[in-house]
């Protein structure tokens, strides 16, 4: 199970009814936290989630509304008794912006560990989720992020029984890769079928559409993209601050087969996203304008 809360909808500034972009995604008991923008502590507390809870922190870039908050989430983090380091990752130049906002948060009780993204594409490996981040195209280096949770196997006893796998060692055998018995060595792949389809979220804003997000975004079960401009007419607008459109984010959205589309980073000049609904779900129809906080637990199909 993935559990995804749209803290912020918010592109550029803030306003009255809606926070600056932020994400939190939660699996086995971690937080990774995509985005900062400015309030994004007060969001988290407004979508009855706690700071403490957070383990990874990625940025998707380093525009103002995406990384302003972190000064204040930092020191709520202190201030609350944090003491485990807390892992930082984004574009090149992560540790010397997040160093100057430090200015007014000088102090901290935990320790801040920097990876520097340098690849059009790279992979870690957090709480048992395999996060791709890969180069989109904004007026300077942005990524997006590919949280996939995979699925092993299952377990199947007639190939446990022909192994001669002691029934004591099935249980174990389901949750790691090998298990040591009596000298003997056995492991998961002795007793597990092919792997199942897992869960997978995409959190991508800040950019024109390019044949990346379409080629991570294969098979999404969620789809979280950029939806800065509704209006058609903006489209000159979205090609010179290279943003997207609703309807180039359901586009995308409709190729790579995703199973629902959110769409977020609204511009202050859309006071209702939602007039412009419908142009995006003639194309998707599983397109929606969430509110901040929007939540979902993403289950297994099957």
């Amino acid at each position: 199970m993935l559990d995804i809360a749209l803290l912020g909808t918010g592109g550029t500034m803030p306003m009255k009814n809606r926070w600056l972009t932020s994400c939190l995604i939660r699996n086995e008991g971690h937080g990774v936290l995509i985005d900062c923008g400015e309030g994004t502590q007060i969001a988290l507390k407004c979508a009855g989630r706690s700071v403490q809870k957070l383990d990874l922190l990625l940025f998707t870039h380093y525009h103002a509304d995406h990384i302003s908050g972190l000064p204040g989430l930092l020191l709520s983090m202190g201030l609350e008794g944090r003491t485990e380091p807390l892992m930082l990752c984004g574009p090149r130049g992560l540790q010397r912006t997040v160093e100057g906002l430090r200015v007014i948060a000088p102090e901290l009780p935990f320790e801040l560990e920097y990876t520097e993204l340098t690849e059009p594409v790279e992979t870690l490996h957090f709480a048992g989720l395999e996060i791709t981040a890969f180069a989109v195209s904004h007026t300077l280096p942005c990524y997006g992020f590919r949280m996939h949770l995979p699925r092993a196997g299952k377990f199947d006893p007639e190939r446990a029984k022909a192994a001669g796998i002691p029934m004591r060692a099935w249980g174990l055998l389901q949750k790691q890769e090998s298990v040591e018995l009596d000298g003997v060595t056995y492991y998961q792949s002795q007793v597990l079928g092919a792997p199942r389809r897992g869960l997978t979220a995409v959190y991508c804003t800040d950019t024109r559409p390019v044949p990346n997000i379409l080629k991570y975004a294969d098979d999404a079960d969620l789809l979280i993209l950029e939806g800065m401009y509704g209006e058609p007419e903006k489209l000159d607008k979205a090609l010179e601050t290279k943003h997207m459109l609703f309807t180039e984010a359901a586009e995308i959205a409709k190729d790579a087969g995703a199973h629902q589309l959110w769409l977020t980073h609204f511009s202050p000049s859309l006071p209702n996203p939602a007039d412009y609904l419908p142009l995006a779900q003639a194309i998707f129809p599983e397109t929606i304008c969430p509110a901040d906080g929007q939540a979902v637990d993403l289950q297994y199909t099957d």
